[in-house]
């Protein structure tokens, strides 16, 4: 059998780390694996294609900031990617985010349809079932068919139109009478909401939480030499960590209120570590420990077990990779209710309060922080890796597309 993935980044990003767990989960099980990505550097990993030069998506991106379409247009490298899943003639497709400004969604979704070719969508973002914005929030007009957008720059960019209800016909189109589509969402919350959408609720779904290495890397890791970097001895830490860390007010992972906490805390003897940033001469308070990005997968295990609590200050999660990672190096998790991340954590191992209560999570914090030890750190991360493993989530994928494959034998 043969399974060609199409995503947006490649070993990259939380969706392209998921698509090359899988990627490799797949050809771990003896069957032929193959993905197709968009953006980022080239790469010259065994069955690994890029479909899109840099400046072609720049400029579709700025196209759609125009039109205020984001999902039509890359024409090239669109074609280019049909004709490769064409020849390639893959007995499961299987897509995750497709946005990125690399493909015309519409198209792809069309050419699978016409072709009758047993597809998988992993829904990690709200933008398929929603037609347009990636995080809908509070706003329900996604149920009757968008327009009026009260949300318009963020959830499109566009300098000038309104086109969400453009967009959400198009979407809508585009899925109508595939027959050959299994959807699965990253957590049941995002699950809930999808099938609630005109555009996709007459699909078969599943639920497949994004799965982590919990064998090599994020587990309960040695952390001395992380102590002794950053000089810490007695105080307790708290950890942030972010794709990219921002104070303003629009920022989504919710930057600003990690400073606000810091503020709270400064008569504690707590530090906070914040990873993510992309500057590191930020004005911080200073109980904050800015170290900007961690690339090292096992670094970053380290600052996770190295952390009394590891907070949450996100407005909106799909999934969220950091409650699955700290949980899996045995450090629980507080902070705002964000949507999944309250309902794919371990209830015993963490808490959540309303977005934005500042007074709430701090109260949740001193409560906590005393509560991690060697005995719980060990329980919890073994709880933890059931759940998050990369593994169960390859077996969950495989068996769906043993499934596919087999209405492609009775078929036949």
């Amino acid at each position: 059998m043969k399974i060609l993935q199409v995503n947006c980044v490649y070993n990259r990003g939380s969706t392209g780390k998921i698509v090359t767990e899988i990627h490799k989960g797949i050809l771990k099980s003896g069957m032929e694996s193959i993905v197709c990505y968009g953006r980022g550097p080239k790469t010259n990993d065994f069955n690994i294609y890029k479909m899109s030069g840099e400046a072609s998506a720049k400029f579709n991106a700025l196209k759609s900031r125009i039109t205020g379409l984001q999902y039509n247009g890359s024409v090239i490298a669109t074609k280019r990617l049909l004709t490769f899943i064409k020849n390639e003639s893959p007995d499961v497709v299987h897509l995750h985010c497709i946005n990125g400004y690399f493909v015309n969604i519409y198209r792809l979704l069309e050419f699978l349809k016409k072709n009758e070719m047993n597809t998988v969508l992993t829904l990690h973002a709200e933008f398929m079932h929603t037609g347009s914005c990636g995080h809908a929030y509070e706003c329900n007009r996604w149920m009757t068919g968008c327009g009026e957008c009260p949300q318009l720059w963020e959830s499109t960019k566009s300098y000038f139109f309104d086109r969400t209800n453009i967009a959400w016909i198009k979407m809508k189109k585009a899925f109508e009478g595939f027959n050959n589509l299994h959807i699965v969402s990253v957590s049941h919350w995002l699950n809930e909401r999808a099938k609630k959408s005109p555009i996709l609720q007459n699909f078969d779904f599943s639920v497949i939480g994004n799965g982590i290495d919990t064998e090599n890397c994020f587990y309960p890791q040695d952390n001395k030499d992380l102590k002794n970097k950053h000089s810490l001895s007695k105080e307790k830490v708290l950890l942030h960590v972010t794709a990219g860390f921002s104070m303003e007010d629009d920022d989504i992972k919710g930057g600003r209120f990690i400073v606000k906490l810091a503020e709270e805390l400064k008569n504690e003897n707590i530090k906070i570590i914040v990873i993510g940033s992309h500057n590191l001469t930020l004005n911080l308070p200073d109980n904050i420990i800015n170290i900007g990005r961690v690339n090292n997968q096992i670094e970053l295990a380290k600052y996770y077990s190295l952390a009394d609590l590891t907070i949450l200050t996100s407005k909106r999660e799909t999934f969220s990779m950091v409650c699955a990672e700290s949980l899996a190096c045995g450090t629980p998790v507080i902070g705002f209710k964000a949507g999944a991340p309250e309902s794919i954590s371990l209830e015993k191992y963490s808490e959540f309060v309303e977005f934005g209560n500042i007074d709430s999570l701090k109260a949740k914090i001193m409560e906590w922080i005393n509560m991690k030890n060697d005995e719980t750190s060990t329980t919890l991360s073994s709880q933890a890796k059931i759940i998050y493993s990369k593994e169960k989530m390859n077996l969950e994928y495989i068996k769906i597309y043993n499934q596919l494959y087999q209405n492609i034998i009775k078929g036949s």
